[in-house]
């Protein structure tokens, strides 16, 4: 049954539901949230310095769309491939061959016993709500315990079209004592004034290796908001590197809640703007037990007129002894334009722990430009090289050789870096 409806955020809905009744008790809680919350401002605090009314005053259009080629969009040559246009899993345009202890399975294809209860919050979160109230589709991937898969996952979203909205959701479990990692990558056909809501919701069970690295490179007139809901349990993993190489709004909300000992988390995070691009990302590690370990790296390049946030929490609760927390932020302003707001936080209630963190901007080092260009590099190389190098150590993080190369060769492409 195909249902056209408009709510009072301006999103036009036209879409056959019947496959997604496994979400109407979610989808009704989210419609009544709705009813009494608003498009955040500045003057809420997570909000400070991301302004996004405008998408509240959008007629976005949620429709399928069918693109012909994908073939720039591949990031890992990998036979394990989902795509997803608009929100919207595209059959044809997929390869599921699944590797042996693995199922993935498109949310429209699921029953009710499949997909289990979400770890996303939506109270007062009114992205999370419209993700859940007007959800398209997305994916459900279960990795069996025991299971070591050699080749990753992919998740390809795609938008295409203009005043599109899409709401998207990726649910992953890691079982007991398995290793996997995922790609997730996010791009847009033409440069239509787009909308990519997507939520990202992953369970690392004990023992379990997971990692995912995400690209997000859309056009410049597309805005997109992330969340990502991390839980890891005891003796596991987790790694995540996430890479956003274009886009005109920017938002990436990844909370981990740590609720198992002698875990390891591993954020990483990249950043390369020009033009006016806004890019926000907000991360959160919640370390409620002893004897675990989290680091966090972010490095930004911010030119022209293009504006970076980074606000990074980490808590140590009460009974989190012995966890050692280290949390970095590094920036590079490559002109008076640019503009970077950075706030690292650290709450700690342990007594028993080594946690450190840090915040640096600045501009390139004139001296070693200088001493490059009295060996025959022209400046505009000069300039290239320095930025490559404060960048690439994030990158190194990659462990996807695929994954790194297709990084390196679109930093080419869009600024004519060398690396």
């Amino acid at each position: 049954m195909a249902v056209v409806a408009q709510n009072t955020f301006g999103i036009t809905s036209e879409l056959d539901l019947t496959s997604l009744h496994l979400f109407d008790t979610d989808k009704s809680l989210a419609v009544e949230v709705l009813k009494d919350i608003a498009f955040p401002t500045t003057r809420v605090e997570e909000w400070k310095y991301t302004r996004v009314a405008k998408l509240g005053k959008t007629n976005f259009i949620n429709s399928p769309s069918i693109v012909e080629d994908i073939t720039p969009f591949i990031i890992d040559e990998t036979k394990c491939t989902f795509v997803f246009v608009n929100g919207h899993y595209s059959e044809n345009l997929s390869s599921r061959q699944m590797p042996e202890g693995v199922s993935c399975t498109p949310l429209s294809e699921c029953s009710m016993h499949q997909v289990p209860e979400s770890i996303v919050s939506i109270k007062g979160e009114v992205f999370n709500a419209i993700n859940t109230a007007y959800l398209n589709d997305g994916v459900l991937i279960n990795i069996e315990p025991n299971t070591k898969v050699h080749q990753s996952i992919q998740i390809i979203h795609i938008m295409s079209g203009d005043s599109v909205i899409s709401n998207f959701k990726v649910i992953i479990n890691a079982g007991e004592f398995s290793e996997s990692s995922v790609v997730q990558g996010f791009f847009t056909e033409g440069n239509g004034t787009n909308f990519c809501n997507n939520i990202l919701e992953i369970t690392v069970e004990q023992n379990a290796f997971f990692s995912i690295d995400k690209i997000q490179s859309e056009s410049i007139n597309t805005s997109h908001i992330s969340t990502d809901q991390v839980k890891q349990n005891s003796n596991s993993t987790f790694t995540i590197n996430t890479l956003t190489l274009n886009g005109g709004l920017v938002r990436n909300n990844l909370n981990i809640d740590v609720i198992g000992q002698n875990c390891s988390t591993n954020l990483n995070g990249a950043y390369i703007l020009k033009e006016k691009q806004h890019v926000d990302n907000h991360t959160t590690v919640d370390h409620t037990v002893a004897n675990c370990e989290s680091n966090e790296l972010y490095k930004g390049v911010i030119d022209d007129n293009s504006t970076a946030v980074f606000n990074g929490k980490v808590f140590v609760r009460q009974d989190a002894q012995k966890v050692n927390a280290f949390q970095s932020n590094s920036n590079i302003l490559l002109s008076n334009a640019a503009t970077v707001n950075s706030k690292p936080e650290l709450e700690i209630y342990a007594d028993d722990v080594k946690c450190s963190h840090g915040s640096t901007t600045g501009q390139l080092d004139e001296e070693a430009i200088f001493y490059l260009r009295s060996r025959g590099v022209s400046e505009i190389k000069a300039r290239q090289l320095m930025v490559s190098g404060f960048i690439d150590n994030v990158l190194k993080k990659i462990g996807n050789k695929n994954v790194y190369s297709f990084v390196v060769k679109t930093l080419k492409e869009r600024f004519g870096w060398e690396n």
